[in-house]
């Protein structure tokens, strides 16, 4: 059973219970209008399960495509809304820790921030992975601006109200050895035990065919590279690696970004130091929700956070995988790593 959604993200009730019906029926005929044309589309054996290839993209067979296909027909952004968005395995915990905290800095105290007890994924839900994943569905319509939102979906399966409606997006990326290698261990623990463990040759394979969820890697990323390229004021797009290495810098580059830049009391009082503090890997990893709460049956809190580290994968590929891995980013990013 799935963990419930904090309390703004619930379903609200409609004016009247007959209407609320109603509108439950509708949304449970859609799910199962999805669940038909899901069936319908061409599979390839995944790292867990099946995936499923939805324009050119893969997904593993009713994790989040659903939730997909119901924005993709329903969901109404604003132009205050934030968005992040990521490849799977690219740091988005993190991310989204310190969006939330730059957004939400002046209404909590130190004591009663909701990052002390409440998984980062809760403060920044999934569109289609929690809010949108099954019915019953949350009423995102009653949620206040701005609205902050997460979803890993290609830039070209984007409901259309988020491209025209001007909202902000965040885009974060990673280097593709670290994602692959973030992603076999994260798979590790989802596999089914009746399964063979999944060699990481198996992995890498799989991966360098772009089969992988939201995959593949490099046209996802490349769609949003374009998109900076072509509307920089809406798109910010951001490197993990980037992150890491200057990270005060970027989270002033980010408050900038949302609108929300570091006033010079702020930065007198520091402000940006504590965020960076409250987001960090030691902090959130510690915490009592991120080490023994859970997403759902299958995803534990403490499943998303491993090492948080720049180039572990050479812990555990080989060059000749480092080197095949680095030929596909050059021919297919152009330089963009």
């Amino acid at each position: 059973m799935a963990a419930s959604l904090p309390s703004q993200y619930s379903s609200l009730g409609k004016t009247s219970e007959e209407e609320r019906d109603e509108s439950v029926k509708e949304v449970e005929r859609s799910y199962e209008r999805y669940r038909e044309l899901i069936s319908a589309l061409p599979k390839e054996k995944g790292w867990v399960s099946d995936l499923c290839l939805y324009e050119g993209f893969w997904y593993e067979r009713r994790a989040g495509l659903e939730g997909i296909m119901f924005a993709q027909e329903h969901f109404q952004a604003r132009p205050t809304d934030v968005f992040l968005i990521s490849t799977p395995k690219s740091g988005t915990t993190w991310l989204k820790a310190l969006i939330f905290a730059i957004m939400k800095r002046t209404c909590y105290t130190d004591s009663t921030h909701p990052l002390l007890t409440t998984n980062p994924h809760d403060c920044i839900p999934f569109l289609e992975l929690r809010l949108f994943r099954q019915p019953p569905i949350a009423d995102v319509e009653k949620l206040p601006s701005p609205r902050l939102l997460a979803v890993h979906i290609p830039y070209t399966s984007l409901p259309k109200s988020i491209l025209c409606s001007g909202c902000k997006i965040v885009y974060l990326c990673r280097d593709s050895k670290d994602v692959l290698i973030s992603m076999w261990f994260y798979k590790a623990k989802m596999r089914s035990k009746e399964l063979p463990p999944l060699s990481l040759e198996e992995a890498f394979k799989l991966f360098s065919k772009g089969l992988s969820i939201y995959g593949p890697f490099w046209d996802h990323v490349l769609g949003y590279w374009n998109a900076s390229l072509e509307c920089p004021q809406r798109f910010f797009f951001l490197r993990y690696e980037d992150l890491k290495k200057e990270t005060s810098i970027n989270v002033r580059r980010l408050a900038e970004f949302l609108g929300q830049p570091f006033s010079v009391e702020e930065e007198r009082e520091r402000v940006v130091e504590e965020i960076i503090e409250l987001c960090s890997f030691k902090r959130l990893s510690n915490l009592e929700v991120n080490k023994n709460g859970s997403r759902d049956a299958l995803i534990k809190n403490d499943m998303l956070f491993r090492k948080g580290e720049v180039g572990d994968w050479s812990n555990h590929l080989t060059s000749e995988m480092a080197e095949s891995l680095d030929q596909i980013t050059n021919e297919k990013l152009h330089g963009i790593f």
